[in-house]
């Protein structure tokens, strides 16, 4: 597949390099200079783009900047390209570092993502951690694989999105509807809690809506504050505690 990836931060970095050596064609682009945005595709093995061309003559385009960049891309950056293309959102909404956007009332963060982009979206890759995601990958059908969630209104989209997450090393559980996405949002027990497939569609199922941000926050504040910085093992523990309903 040609692959577009806007982002080249730590989730964006990781799926160049994993979704190029298993053979993709991969395009990056990020705010930098063309020189070190060479520099730094040459390093995943892949090609270095703009914004306009990164969109362009690709099968697929992974969105993996910062939920607040959103707002600041081009109106028409899609415009051009055909509704075949599969649309792939990886971020998440948190108010501290975003800012609070009262847009989103209502609205799921992808729902919210795909009125901006002004195109259907796939939410994804969004509820794993960045040392799973590198680290934890396994070979289909091998014990203990981690499962994502993918939620989104095209089936078909959500099959190819399936392969290419099966490349990264990961199962996948159908997350839904966009509109059902929030199960897989920040604070929810689907939430970088590494779970396997079964796990992950009770988790999927066990959410309760409009507890997430609370818990959300919750464990922002403590990862912000506890010294020293608590390791991988400890931010899942602390997701899958909070999550549980364990805010103390």
């Amino acid at each position: 597949m040609k692959i577009g990836i806007i982002g080249t931060g730590a989730i964006g970095c990781i799926l160049a390099k994993k979704l190029s050596a298993a053979g993709h064609q991969v395009k990056v682009t990020n705010t930098r200079d063309m020189a070190t945005l060479r520099e730094i595709a040459t390093n995943l093995g892949a090609e270095a783009a703009t914004l306009e061309n990164v969109v362009q003559d690709v099968d697929a385009i992974i969105f993996s900047i910062p939920f607040k960049a959103y707002k600041d891309l081009p109106k028409n950056l899609l415009q051009d390209v055909p509704h075949e293309v599969i649309i792939m959102d990886t971020s998440n909404y948190y108010p501290m570092r975003d800012g609070e956007l009262p847009v989103l009332e209502g609205k799921t963060e992808s729902e919210y993502i795909s009125e901006t982009l002004g195109r259907p979206v796939l939410k994804v890759f969004n509820n794993i951690l960045e040392y799973t995601l590198k680290y934890k990958g396994k070979a289909a059908g091998e014990e203990g694989r981690i499962a994502i969630s993918i939620a989104g209104d095209n089936e078909a989209h959500k099959k190819v999105a399936a392969e290419l997450v099966d490349k990264t090393g990961f199962d996948t559980v159908d997350g839904g509807s966009l509109s059902e996405s929030w199960r897989q949002e920040p604070g929810t027990p689907a939430y970088c809690t590494e779970l396997n497939a079964a796990e992950l569609k009770q988790a999927l199922a066990a959410a309760e809506k409009g507890k997430a941000p609370a818990v959300r926050d919750f464990v922002m504040d403590k990862l912000i504050h506890s010294k020293p910085f608590p390791s991988h093992e400890e931010m899942v523990a602390t997701n899958r505690s909070a999550a549980a309903g364990n805010l103390k």
